[in-house]
């Protein structure tokens, strides 16, 4: 699944190629991937903001309604500027397959939306998990899944994260910056990240914080989220940027996530792999305190 960061930069890639554009016509092809209020009601209408929220994406109509787009593990964006099959005029985000370079539709196309410049923006998702959902402002206040996001790093202050890791006190630090309701957006990569920032072991328990560690902490989340951010997002297999090209943030600037085996490049160590919370946990045995040796 696209984290914040990727989520982000798709935002970004798009507010150039479909901001202000007139809908002129919505197929939906698979009716599980479209949610909430009929396609209808937001034909004729354009897209006159697009937002961000964890890793959810909303479209703000002009007569009041959004979309909210979620990829989950295996959706697409895909947009075409040009003729259809032409694959210089298309820009793309999310899961990488033949789908990118298919002739639009495809075998995956769940929906496809017609803007009235003749732009196409092409819904795919292999295993129609991902959705789009019409929503009036009061069902995106009600969105289960909107209102339960906690804050994201930038908006929080340290006292409140403080006291949201002492809500989870027996908890693995990891497995509570997982958790959306007290965080929103940080994911497995920027997780591990962010750890080796603070210096901390995902395992230790947040009892065992220093209040020193907890603000090292979310200094640390912040910082690589906004790196991978400048870079174009990270280079995992299943995720490409709104223009098609991959983001590089693995490759250069992270420190342990998927990289074991290496040689940490603070201290030299091997880099091992464990799991934390039911995730791969990627930590340096020397720079981190409480790590399992």
């Amino acid at each position: 699944m696209p984290e914040l960061p990727e989520v982000e930069t798709i935002k970004r890639g798009l507010l150039t190629r479909i901001l202000n554009k007139r809908i002129m016509r919505i197929v939906v092809l698979n009716e599980k991937s479209w949610r909430g209020l009929p396609s209808e009601r937001i034909v004729g209408e354009s897209i006159v903001a697009i937002e961000r929220r964890g890793k959810a994406l909303l479209l703000r109509m002009s007569n009041g309604l959004y979309v909210m787009v979620h990829l989950r593990m295996t959706g697409q964006i895909i947009v075409d500027e040009g003729e259809s099959g032409e694959e210089a005029a298309r820009f793309a985000a999310g899961h990488p397959d033949e789908s990118f370079r298919e002739k639009m539709p495809g075998r995956h196309t769940r929906v496809v939306i017609e803007f009235e410049d003749g732009v196409r923006l092409y819904f795919n998702d292999l295993r129609k998990f991902g959705f789009m959902k019409v929503l009036d402002e009061l069902g995106v206040q009600e969105e289960r899944f909107l209102r339960k996001l906690g804050p994201e790093p930038w908006e929080m202050t340290e006292d409140d994260f403080w006291e949201r890791l002492q809500r989870h006190r027996t908890a693995p630090v990891k497995a509570v910056i997982l958790n959306q309701e007290v965080i929103a957006g940080v994911g497995n990569i920027y997780a591990d990240e962010g750890c080796f920032v603070a210096r901390i072991y995902p395992g230790v328990r947040c009892g065992e914080l220093t209040r020193e560690e907890a603000d090292k902490l979310l200094e640390g989340l912040r910082e690589v989220m906004q790196a991978s951010i400048d870079s174009g997002g990270s280079t995992m297999k299943d995720y490409v940027k709104a223009d098609g090209t991959r983001g590089d943030y693995l490759e250069k600037f992270a420190q342990v996530f998927r990289r074991n085996g290496k040689s940490c490049r603070e201290c030299g160590a091997e880099i091992l792999k464990t799991r934390v919370a039911g995730r791969g946990t990627h930590y340096c045995p020397r720079c981190q305190r409480g790590a399992e040796c």
